[in-house]
């Protein structure tokens, strides 16, 4: 029988008692369960060195998935312990992405019966890690437009904050260099750019729709689409997974992303960072592992 912590973020966007209840008896059907809770992701560690023998299951978002994961790579512990993930945040996107159960009784099962499936991880220079996406430009001021809207629209507070993020934001001339090919020169503006491990962001929002989180490389989309017009258009098409067709939108894939200009906010797994002048993302192929029921 598996041993499990099931690690509750009390924060996570749409955490309930009853739910967690639920959760914790399905996994405890199938695994010897332990339960600790956290006000904040900065416990994370402390709960893992309580635990050493356990593999952590998180009961919340992408933001709690993400620290932990970073948490296990700080502790040099992302080869030996298996990640099971219980989506109960507001935005869920690796979840989507992965086929995880957004239903917290089928996602406890399959967390607690599913085979340990490794994923990549994306490692900046900077010392941070990426387990979903990272975007620079319009997605990061939407992001910030979105996070008071979010006590009353939830997942809909990205798409308002998109709206906002639009009407205010011109582009930055940013250099993108894919595995060394120049893909933006930097003396263009950049209205945003994309890096995915995952396929979309904002709770659905399918940023980079044909990443593979499995398959060592990422999805890069780089939007020239600057003008008042062609912001709103952008931002449309972006919402329904079409953005990539545009003239404007530069798609390429790689291993390795560089992006420098001006300094710049950026978004991480939802995490505002910055400002940075110039970073570098590398993937790291099959680094850590998650427990599926099917292959992503």
């Amino acid at each position: 029988m598996r041993r499990l912590l099931a690690i509750v973020n009390a924060s996570a966007g749409s955490v309930g008692e009853e739910v967690v209840s639920e959760v914790l008896a399905v996994l405890g059907e199938h695994a010897d369960t332990e339960r600790v809770r956290i006000d904040d992701p900065a416990g994370l560690p402390g709960a893992l060195a309580a635990h050493p023998d356990r593999d952590p299951v998180v009961l919340g978002g992408d933001g709690t998935l993400h620290a932990l994961v970073a948490a296990l790579a700080e502790r040099g512990e992302l080869g030996t312990r298996t990640v099971g993930l219980v989506p109960l945040g507001t935005g869920n996107d690796l979840a989507r992405a992965l086929g995880v159960p957004l239903d917290p009784i089928e996602a406890a099962r399959a967390a607690a019966l599913g085979e340990p499936r490794p994923l990549d991880l994306l490692r900046d220079d900077g010392g941070g890690i990426v387990v979903n996406a990272v975007h620079i430009g319009v997605g990061v001021e939407a992001a910030r437009a979105a996070q008071p809207l979010k006590p009353v629209l939830h997942r809909f507070a990205y798409a308002a904050g998109s709206v906002i993020a639009g009407l205010r934001t011109r582009g930055l001339p940013l250099k993108v260099e894919v595995d060394g090919r120049v893909v933006a020169n930097g003396r263009h503006r950049v209205l945003m750019v994309g890096i995915g491990n995952g396929s979309s962001i904002g709770g659905g929002t399918p940023l980079t729709p044909a990443a593979v989180p499995s398959d060592g490389l990422a999805d890069v989309v780089i939007s020239f689409s600057t003008g008042p017009l062609r912001r709103l258009l952008y931002g449309v098409l972006l919402r329904l997974g079409r953005h990539t067709s545009r003239q404007d939108v530069a798609t390429v894939r790689g291993a390795r992303v560089r992006i420098s200009g001006p300094p710049m906010r950026v978004n991480a797994d939802g995490e505002l960072l910055g400002p940075v002048a110039d970073r570098t993302w590398t993937v790291e192929p099959g680094a850590w592992r998650l427990a599926l029921t099917e292959a992503p």
